[in-house]
Parts: structure tokens; C-alpha cells; sequence
């Protein structure tokens, strides 16, 4: 028996097929080994003008990047990159850029780096709970 809420889920190249249920529950335990457990970004208002600040870590204040995964969770990363030799291998992270029919970025999403090692000075995003001091402090 098939569920109606059975389909095509993931961000790129659409990564298998499951029930909403299913989804969840295998995206979830990918977010906590990740650390993809950032909340979403707020969707800014079409009509506000106003100058939209970057978000910041709540616990230590730095500058953080908010960007969805690639199975729909979000992750919070460092605003700035660093050679993959600096950053152990669970923090690291790839920005894509999702394709599309225009030439025109729509959308980025944050890809863990796994598999093949990246070299020792390719630049790779880390994630910000190694660069985050209060969180190195917490037992």
C-alpha cells in the first residue's frame, strides 16, 4: 500500500522516495548528526524596505550564515571560510548553488563534506558551533 504523501524528497538531484512521516524522521537524525539544527530564517516581508542585518549567535554574538541542507533542515555556519586543514572534518561544509533555468542564483543550500576529503588548503565553510567560544566552555 502506497501513502498519498509518498514522493520525490531532497533538494538536489531529489535524494529518494518517502512518506512525510518516513522523511522526517530520516532527515531529523541526519540534522543531530550534522548539527543542522539551526531554526529557519524568517521569510522578510515583500513590502518592509528596511535593511535586513545578518543573524547573530545567540550565545556568543558572532555573524552567522543560516542556509537549508540539502534534505530541507538548516545549519548555522561561519561567516567566513577556512582552509579544510584548520577545520576538523564533522564541521565541514560546501555552499552550492542549486541549478536552475536562469543564470540567475535562486537559491544556496549547505552541503556537508563527506567521502572524498577535500585538500588540505581548498577552503571550506565550518560549521559555527566549532567557532562558537560559549559552546567550547559548556561540559
Amino acid at each position: 500500500m502506497t501513502s498519498p504523501t509518498v514522493r520525490e524528497r531532497g533538494r538536489i538531484d531529489l535524494m529518494a522516495r518517502f512518506c512525510e512521516a518516513c522523511w522526517n524522521v530520516l532527515a531529523n537524525e541526519m540534522a543531530v548528526t550534522d548539527g543542522a539544527t539551526a531554526p529557519p530564517r524568517p521569510e522578510p516581508d515583500p513590502d518592509d524596505v528596511s535593511w535586513i542585518e545578518p543573524p547573530t549567535c545567540p550565545k556568543c554574538g558572532a555573524f552567522v550564515r543560516i542556509y537549508p541542507t540539502t534534505y530541507d533542515r538548516w545549519v548555522s555556519l561561519s561567516a567566513a571560510e577556512m582552509p579544510a586543514k584548520d577545520v576538523p572534518e564533522p564541521f565541514r561544509w560546501r555552499l552550492m548553488r542549486l541549478p536552475d533555468l536562469s543564470r540567475v542564483t535562486t537559491d544556496i543550500v549547505a552541503v556537508r563534506v563527506r567521502g572524498i576529503d577535500p585538500l588540505p588548503g581548498e577552503p571550506v565553510v565550518p560549521a559555527h558551533r566549532m567557532m562558537c567560544v560559549p559552546e567550547r566552555d559548556e561540559p
